[in-house]
């Protein structure tokens, strides 16, 4: 946590790039564990995923160490990839 001020600026530069080619849709850390965040992002394949996590600050500075990928397959809302209504 003391060394994610060094690098926060060029980490927020890069996510809003990422959000300006609609990669990114959110992100941010977890209420009461700073240390912990989510990001959601939006793409055909795993390798948008791949180069956030590579262009990341963060990551390339060992602030993160450790993250997982999770496919979301949504069902309701503006944008869900897999609506289903009910009869």
């Amino acid at each position: 946590m003391e060394r994610r001020h060094t690098v926060r600026e060029e980490h927020l530069q890069m996510a809003w790039e990422f959000v300006s080619r609609g990669e990114l849709i959110l992100t941010g850390a977890l209420s009461g564990t700073p240390e912990r965040g989510v990001s959601l992002l939006a793409g055909e394949s795993i390798e948008v995923v791949a180069r956030y996590v590579s262009a990341d600050p963060y990551t390339r500075d060992g602030l993160v160490t450790k993250w997982d990928v999770r496919e979301w397959i949504t069902v309701a809302g503006e944008g869900a990839a897999s609506p289903l209504k009910t009869s």
